[in-house]
């Protein structure tokens, strides 16, 4: 992916975020060509040259201090994940060196972990998004990713999101599920940007998403690790879930997602039901006969 692309229409769209009003500054005289802020008002701000900021919007970064960053980040008034964005763009551009692989395994710990919480949905996901594992409520509430999934490997969910109808459906705030997709995916962009799957990833996203595209334009990131989500289950209705979204130590880049319905609630309910459902199928399953599993010799 191209670095210095992603350098400039993030510094671009977060200066077209801020006014000369919210940072103190007089309005300027005559007519303004810009939404937000000048290069020259964001480069007063910094305490650095027009030039030099110009430079570095422009995508020459790489040799830029950690002091000159915050003050850019400062200046622009970035939140702490668009802080780190700006920072992960900085190394990305730097000289290319070997890069950490990403865990994609999930360590038996981890999946014992969320066994052990039979009442609440669990998965595990990386930057990607894709699903690398769940529990068995977690795979009960994402029925429809796994039953529509086909291919190699595990599901993804921002493919699910733009490419599979069935998902406007099962998340009835679907513009929010797909800003919050796309907002993840931008972080990742700057962390393992040459990383073979997620360009292709991203690429397959852009040819045949036109919503795709025009999110990836923005340049929006955020890192959502708490929240609500509305889920449409095809079984028990609709639910909503609160989630905490944490990072596994050890695990680089992969996060434990668990799914909270409030307690005494419909949803709760329904998650009970749920459970159940899935409880008895596996029963069922680990009931048939051994015989039933192997091919005949006729």
């Amino acid at each position: 992916m191209d670095i210095s692309q992603q350098v400039r229409e993030f510094l671009m769209t977060r200066r077209a975020g801020v006014t000369p009003a919210q940072v103190g500054l007089p309005p300027g005289g005559g007519r303004r060509r810009v939404a937000g802020l000048r290069r020259e008002e964001v480069a007063v701000l910094a305490g650095v040259s027009t030039e030099y900021y110009s430079q570095i919007e422009r995508g020459d970064i790489a040799r830029a201090s950690e002091e000159v960053l915050d003050a850019i980040a400062s200046a622009l008034q970035l939140d702490d994940v668009e802080r780190g964005h700006l920072f992960d763009l900085s190394r990305a551009a730097g000289p290319r060196r070997r890069a950490s692989v990403p865990t994609n395994t999930v360590h038996a710990n981890v999946q014992q972990l969320m066994d052990a919480m039979p009442g609440l949905p669990s998965t595990i996901q990386n930057g990607r998004l894709d699903l690398l594992g769940t529990n068995s409520l977690g795979r009960a509430l994402y029925a429809d990713v796994y039953d529509r999934y086909r291919g190699p490997g595990v599901p993804n969910l921002a493919r699910f999101v733009f490419l599979d109808d069935r998902s406007r459906e099962m998340f009835p705030e679907w513009n929010v599920v797909a800003a919050d997709a796309v907002a993840t995916l931008q972080v990742q962009s700057a962390r393992t940007p040459r990383a073979k799957a997620f360009v292709e990833l991203i690429g397959q996203l852009s040819t045949l998403s036109v919503e795709f595209r025009a999110l990836w334009a923005t340049r929006n990131v955020s890192a959502h690790r708490r929240g609500s989500k509305r889920i449409h289950h095809r079984e028990v209705g609709e639910l909503v879930l609160g989630y905490e979204a944490l990072e596994l130590p050890g695990a680089q880049g992969l996060q434990m997602v668990t799914f909270l319905p409030e307690p005494g609630s419909p949803t709760a309910d329904a998650l009970r039901v749920l459970g159940s459902w899935t409880a008895t199928a596996a029963r069922v399953v680990e009931d048939v006969p051994l015989s039933r599993h192997l091919p005949s010799d006729d």
